[in-house]
């Protein structure tokens, strides 16, 4: 026994230390040598039949196998990370010669740009990367600014809060917010009631409901801060609804607080039929004057799809009376739908209230929708129109010249 640990230690330090200490496997290796002698002491010792002669050769052959697949692995390793390093070398060379190539490139996105097919399918692969990699950064540029305005907005609240903790401005704030409230109140004895239909939570999804809700909250922003608020009423108000989800959301303890009056019955059993007027874009009668003994009727909805004639059948079912703003008697009217914001509707009617001059009140429509406001009578305008009309149509020029020769002579003959 004693020889063939000898023998076992000898092969060990002649053939197997020498070959494991170049390739960095002599710590690994000694453990298990020591282990094998130990195991060879434990079976002479246990056994009572006489020992049995070690194949050393047999064990060369199984000790060497383990250290050709080790080195198989390393040689394969090693070959796999020239092979990297090479296309990243012409990547590099790629990106400095103005290729869609992205700057920074992981050794997982390296491997399948590798394994590419074709040449095509490796420059769509690297053009992906190369996008990908530009929404990232601007992302990461839109997040940075984003971080730097509200920075930017802290210290300019701060600084404002340093201002407010003066005495007089606490007490003038809170002044103007008892008067607002006064004011309020007051409407709510004394003012013009203006009714908001919530009866659409149907014919919209709960984002169309969510930005309802915030329009409302504006609107009802702006009739606090008027000099002469309208009474709000909510109509047709479930409390169990989408809607009254939203407003808690918004006002949470100040919901029960509002000065506002909601109800969960239709308008036309709370005021009579004759003084109710229901404003909507696709009316055919046009709204001249703003009426104070007049009750108006807006429709809470909004609808990105712009569902037409949803508000004007409601009206036609109750037997309302139905206005529109008249749009295009004051402006120049774009292409597009007339439908306005209920916040602006609000400002709208507010300014009429209060001065009931139109230029004034629909200088809060969008100055996207239009290009002006009318100068010239609106009879001229039309013939223009009229006209522009027939040229798209494509009409002959005989046409056009005749119509353009019976106006002429009509002129003449009033001269």
């Amino acid at each position: 026994m004693q020889s063939a640990n000898v023998l076992l230690k000898k092969i060990v330090r002649s053939s197997v230390l020498p070959f494991a200490a170049q390739h960095g496997m002599k710590k690994d290796l000694f453990p298990l040598s020591r282990t094998l002698s130990l195991s060879l002491c434990l079976k002479q010792d246990n056994s009572c039949n006489p020992p049995k002669k070690l194949d050393l050769d047999a064990w060369k052959k199984v000790m060497k196998s383990g250290l050709q697949e080790e080195v198989s692995e390393t040689v394969s390793e090693c070959k796999e990370l020239s092979t990297l390093a090479a296309a990243r070398e012409l990547l590099e060379m790629w990106r400095l010669a103005g290729r869609l190539v992205p700057e920074n490139i992981s050794d997982e996105q390296l491997k399948t740009f590798l394994e590419c097919p074709s040449k095509s399918a490796k420059k769509k692969y690297l053009r992906y990367l190369h996008l990908k990699e530009l929404y990232k950064k601007n992302d990461k540029r839109k997040m940075d600014e984003k971080r730097e305005r509200r920075l930017e907005s802290q210290e300019q609240a701060s600084k404002t809060d340093e201002n407010k903790r003066n005495s007089f401005i606490c007490l003038w704030a809170n002044c103007m917010d008892r008067a607002y409230s006064w004011r309020v109140a007051q409407s709510m004895i004394f003012g013009q009631p203006l009714i908001f239909d919530m009866s659409y939570e149907k014919d919209m999804s709960v984002r169309e409901v969510a930005n309802t809700v915030r329009q409302i909250v504006l609107s009802e922003g702006c009739n606090r801060r008027s000099v002469d608020p309208f009474h709000i009423h909510f109509c047709n108000f479930k409390d169990d609804s989408l809607y009254h989800k939203e407003f808690i959301k918004h006002y949470r303890e100040a919901w029960g607080k509002l000065l506002i009056t909601v109800t969960d019955q239709c308008y036309t059993d709370v005021f009579p039929k004759d003084k109710l007027i229901y404003l909507t874009a696709d009316s055919p009668k046009v709204m001249k004057t703003f009426d104070h003994d007049k009750i108006y009727i807006v429709g809470s909805m909004v609808d990105r799809s712009i569902k037409t004639g949803v508000s004007l059948a409601r009206a036609k079912r109750l037997g309302l009376e139905t206005a529109a703003l008249p749009l295009e008697k004051y402006l120049l009217w774009n292409t597009g739908a007339k439908n306005l914001t209920l916040d602006q509707m609000m400002q709208i009617l507010l300014t009429l209230k209060d001065t009931g001059d139109w230029k004034k009140a629909l200088e809060f429509v969008p100055k996207r929708k239009y290009c002006g406001f009318v100068s010239k009578p609106v009879r001229q305008l039309q013939k223009t129109l009229n006209l522009i009309n027939t040229l798209k149509l494509g009409k002959r020029q005989e046409e056009v010249q005749k119509q353009f020769a019976k106006s002429y002579s009509r002129k003449l003959t009033q001269k």
